[in-house]
Formats: C-alpha cells, sequence, structure tokens
C-alpha cells in the first residue's frame, strides 16, 4: 500500500510538473512514455525502500532497545549482535513490539537494517527458538532481500505504469474515433488509467507476493547455516503453527516471520512447505 501510495502521489506530481510529454498530437511517444515509466515506477519502489523503517516503528509500535531494560533485552541485543557478526553486516538496530508471535527485518541497506521481535514471540518460544527466529530475520538482511524486493516492486511498477497509459490511449482512441483528439485525451484515458493502475497493481501484487515466498525458504536456510544446525529453525515454524502468530501490519507483512492468508498474495509459504524444504535440505 505504501508504494501504490507512493506512485500514485508521483504520477500526480509529475503531472502537475509537466514532466509526462509522452502525450503528443501525433500519438504516444513510446520512448518518453518507457521513461516516465521508469521514473515513477522505480521512484516510487526506491522512495518506500527509503521509507521503509520509519514506516515499520510507526506502523508496528517498535520501540528501539538503546539501554537493554531487563536480561531478555540485552539477550535479543547480543543474538543479533552475534548473528550480524557471522554474516559479515554490520549490526542493525533491535526493536520490541508488542503482539503476538511475530518479528520482522526491513531498512534500504545491509548495513543499516532494523530487526524487531513481538513480545509474544519472547514469552510464546523458547530460546533457542526464538536465536532460530532471529537468524531468519539476519538471513534476510544478509541476503539483501529488502533490495532484491525494491528492484522487482520497481520493475512491476514500471511495467503497470506502461500498459495502464498505453491501453488507457487504446480505449480513448476507440471512445472518441472520428472526433478531433488535437486537443489531448479524453475522459476515456484518465478512467482508464486510473482503473488499470489500481487493477495491473493487484496484478502486480501477485508476481512479488511469489518472488516474496522463495526468498523465505532461503531465510530459512541461512538461519539454519549461522546456527550450524536445522532443528531449531524447524522448531519455531511448527510452534509458529500450533499458535496464531500475530497479523503484521499490511506494510511491513513481506519482512515477518508469520504468513498470509490468501495464497496468491500471501509474502510466505505455508509452514509445512517451510518445514519440509528444512527437512530435505
Amino acid at each position: 500500500m505504501t508504494n501504490l501510495a507512493v506512485v500514485v502521489v508521483l504520477g500526480l506530481v509529475g503531472s502537475l510538473l509537466g514532466v509526462n510529454h509522452y502525450l503528443t498530437g501525433s500519438g504516444l511517444n513510446l520512448t518518453m512514455l518507457m521513461g516516465y515509466s521508469l521514473l515513477i515506477g522505480f521512484g516510487g519502489a526506491i522512495i518506500s525502500l527509503l521509507m521503509s523503517k520509519t514506516i515499520a516503528k510507526w506502523s508496528s509500535g517498535v520501540r528501539v532497545i538503546n539501554d537493554a531494560q531487563n536480561a531478555d533485552e540485552a539477550w535479543i541485543v547480543e543474538t543479533v549482535r552475534k548473528f550480524a557478526d557471522k554474516a559479515g553486516i554490520g549490526m542493525p538496530e533491535v526493536g520490541i513490539f508488542e503482539g503476538a508471535p511475530n518479528a520482522f527485518a526491513t531498512g534500504a541497506f545491509k548495513n543499516s537494517a532494523l530487526v524487531a521481535v513481538s513480545t509474544g514471540l519472547l514469552q510464546g518460544m523458547t530460546r533457542e527458538e526464538v536465536e532460530a527466529v532471529i537468524g531468519h530475520e539476519i538471513a534476510h538482511v544478509s541476503n539483501g532481500d529488502m533490495v532484491t524486493m525494491t528492484l522487482i516492486q520497481g520493475v512491476m511498477n514500471t511495467f503497470v505504469v506502461f500498459l495502464s497509459r498505453v491501453i488507457g490511449y487504446a480505449v480513448d482512441g476507440f471512445l472518441r474515433r472520428g472526433s478531433d483528439r488535437d486537443s489531448g485525451p479524453g475522459i476515456g484515458y484518465f478512467v482508464t488509467t486510473i482503473v488499470l493502475d489500481i487493477v495491473l497493481g493487484f496484478l502486480a501484487a501477485i508476481v512479488v507476493a511469489w518472488f516474496s515466498r522463495q526468498r523465505e525458504f532461503r531465510a530459512d536456510a541461512g538461519s539454519a547455516n549461522l546456527m550450524g544446525r536445522k532443528q531449531p529453525m524447524i522448531n519455531a515454524l511448527a510452534r509458529l503453527g500450533g499458535t496464531e502468530p500475530g497479523e503484521m501490519p499490511k506494510s511491513m507483512a513481506a519482512m515477518g516471520i508469520a504468513g498470509g492468508i490468501g495464497k496468491l498474495f500471501s509474502t510466505h509459504p505455508p509452514l509445512e512447505e517451510r518445514i519440509a524444504a528444512l527437512q530435505t535440505a
């Protein structure tokens, strides 16, 4: 939703500033439209990435642990530090938030990420299982998953912007056939473009979610590598399957340990598939 909002805002700003010169009296300038689509598409994805830590802290109510207030918080920080050193990345910010069992990692850069765990995770799992979950999130950071997902989102955004305007122009031409189009696009173009931005945006989200599901398997394996064995991650996933994992705010769902409900839009594979993948690895 953050990405969609940013793309829409960039599109409106671009129109107000007059940078959308791909519409000419003789038709669509496809080269200029592609340049515009790349600017809006990747601009939206990159801005969303740069905002990710701030949005995460605000939407999840994350309290960054600057000075540990108890033994559990001190242990979390040291566990993150241990795995970060082993993975060869900079020490992330470490946070905690109220809620049912869950965790996430986010941030624009490997060496300045945020790893946060919920109070429910600490209360509902053994330390070994929590350690495995933290290893999973560190693996996301080490694998560069946030940047990878941004690039994929940027490509999808670009296609959405490009196709919606090409189709919108064609629909407008059909509705206004025989009339003068030198005055610019008609209402058919604008309505079609808005509708397709939304519809194609949801279709693009399905593609992005598929890529997200694939990288969850890598993060599970990354946790097993960091811990030196896979059983703790298997145990953590099995325990999540027997609990009611906390629902992440939608803007953070792609980085959480718990999966979504809808299969097509789910950013995580079913827990059973993740356990099976670890067991057969």
